[in-house]
């Protein structure tokens, strides 16, 4: 059986394009008979956020059968099943679809195999119907920001695969720094440990964003689309959200840009120091970062520039628009 379903609604990492496998779009849950109502319990409760979503009976062969028509396999089963029914499939990480396997209770979602290929998406997706994420992958385990995610949430895609081993290691370590960004025509160099990202669509502005702690989600939406009227700008024209590391956790911003099918990018503040804006912050004076909004702006927009200084509203969130 299969479900199609709108995608209107989903979230960047669901949106966009998937050129080197890198997020989850077509997925299937592969259930025993007697976890079919489990099965479709997961396609109404996080099938709006797929292109597509199918149910498929466990028999034997099932993952041999369509293994490559599908980005994610959701194993509702022990994860010893799925390992021995999928090892010989295995090829390579960037063509290999995700395997994430959850028990009938939704109590664990356990990306097994394309933990930064989908299945810590999908995982991170049945948390919202109470499963625990158990992510292995080291760069979640550390809390920080691989570069596959980046690239999901600058709505790009990896082009030399291998070389993420390298610059993954460097994220551990704190040595990665901020990606840069580079407009062409050019021609580029690069050796094999360095990862090259290849944006999806055309270059827009980056809203830079501050905020008072618990700031609520429709705070930030109000916030995010007063900037933009100002600017004479829509939700359109921005390709994701910048802030600074200290707030990269607040659930009302990262909720608002899952709405609006954005990315956050979350700068150290070592970087947002050689990016600060004109506009004073009492963040500087009070704790030694330099104005979020402003500088995050500037260091994630193509021209490391401000098109609109930092407007606060409801004393809650602040926003500057970088270009």
């Amino acid at each position: 059986m299969s479900t199609d379903t709108d995608n209107e609604s989903s979230s960047n990492s669901c949106k966009a394009p998937d050129s080197d496998g890198e997020v989850a779009e077509d997925i299937a849950i592969v259930a025993f008979e007697r976890k079919m109502d489990t099965a479709e319990d997961i396609v109404d409760g996080i099938g709006d956020r797929y292109e597509s979503i199918d149910i498929l009976e466990y028999h034997g062969d099932v993952f041999e059968e369509y293994w490559g028509e599908y980005d994610c396999f959701i194993g509702l089963m022990a994860s010893g099943i799925a390992m021995r029914k999928t090892a010989h499939l295995l090829d390579d990480k960037w063509d290999d679809p995700a395997i994430c396997v959850v028990d009938e209770e939704l109590t664990w979602a356990i990306p097994i195999t394309g933990g930064h290929h989908g299945a810590n998406q999908v995982a991170d997706d049945l948390a919202s119907m109470g499963a625990v994420p158990a992510m292995t992958t080291a760069s979640e385990a550390a809390d920080k920001q691989g570069v596959e995610k980046q690239a999901k949430a600058l709505d790009a895609h990896v082009v030399n695969g291998d070389s993420t081993v390298a610059t993954n290691l460097a994220v551990l370590d704190d040595e990665l720094g901020p990606i840069e960004r580079l407009d062409g025509p050019k021609a580029v160099l690069v050796d094999d440990d360095v990862t090259v990202l290849k944006r999806n669509k055309d270059d827009g502005v980056v809203l830079g964003c501050g905020s008072v702690a618990g700031a609520d989600v429709e705070q930030f939406h109000t916030a995010w689309e007063q900037a933009l009227d100002e600017a004479d700008l829509d939700r359109d024209d921005v390709e994701f959200i910048a802030t600074g590391t200290r707030k990269a956790d607040e659930e009302g911003m990262l909720a608002a840009a899952e709405e609006w099918g954005l990315g956050v990018i979350a700068f150290e503040k070592e970087t947002l120091e050689g990016f600060e804006g004109p506009t004073p912050s009492r963040s500087k004076e009070l704790i030694g970062w330099p104005g979020i909004a402003e500088a995050s702006a500037i260091a994630a927009g193509s021209e490391h520039d401000l098109l609109a200084e930092k407007t606060r509203y409801d004393e809650a969130v602040t926003v500057a628009i970088g270009h």
